[in-house]
């Protein structure tokens, strides 16, 4: 895999509404910028790019929970993104975001019960990519659907994909659509 960059960014809440947030709700998102090596033609096994994300994997999901600070079970939520260029097709990124991608970040985050939430699409430099959230163990936990976005001026270029992982220490600031508390969360099948 020939990796271009890595990017962090980290995102923290301090007020909404003219309210404090206090403590801060934080969102750290980790991406690499790769060479697609299957741009411009059509290819019936994509394990390569599978295996591409297991190796993404662990790379940029450590640096979301190092860049929070947290210990990995303090991670409340999770997701996953990735855009294709132009020469590219979506199955590209869907192949690195299949489970492979998904089960290091599970073990990243300690469980990990709940489907992480994910998108694809395929773009260009400088055009937002949109991770999705939800809380790792507990889909039904309203408080913490969200999202977070990276721009990469130059990337992804016709030739790349660009792979994005999000982890978050605490929810939405000021939630209060209802949903689970954190303190109903069983944890059982991932749902609740």
């Amino acid at each position: 895999m020939n990796i271009r960059k890595v990017i962090v960014t980290i995102e923290e809440t301090h007020s909404e509404a003219g309210r404090a947030i206090d403590p801060a709700t934080r969102k750290a998102v980790a991406a690499a910028v790769i060479e697609n090596p299957f741009s411009g033609t059509y290819v019936e096994d994509l394990f390569e790019l599978m295996d591409y994300g297991a190796e993404l994997g662990d790379l940029i999901e450590k640096k979301t929970v190092d860049t929070l600070g947290i210990m990995p079970a303090d991670a409340e939520s999770y997701g996953k993104a990735a855009m294709v260029g132009k020469n590219g097709e979506l199955e590209h990124p869907a192949a690195i975001l299949h489970s492979k991608l998904g089960t290091p970040l599970r073990c990243q985050v300690k469980k990990g019960a709940a489907l992480v939430p994910s998108s694809k699409k395929r773009g260009g430099p400088g055009q937002d990519l949109d991770v999705s959230l939800g809380h790792k163990d507990a889909a039904y936990m309203r408080s913490h659907f969200g999202g977070i976005e990276i721009r990469v001026n130059d990337a992804p270029r016709p030739n790349e994909i660009l792979v994005a992982v999000a982890v978050t220490d605490s929810g939405r600031p000021l939630p209060r659509v209802g949903g689970l508390k954190m303190s109903e969360i069983e944890s059982k099948d991932g749902l609740r």
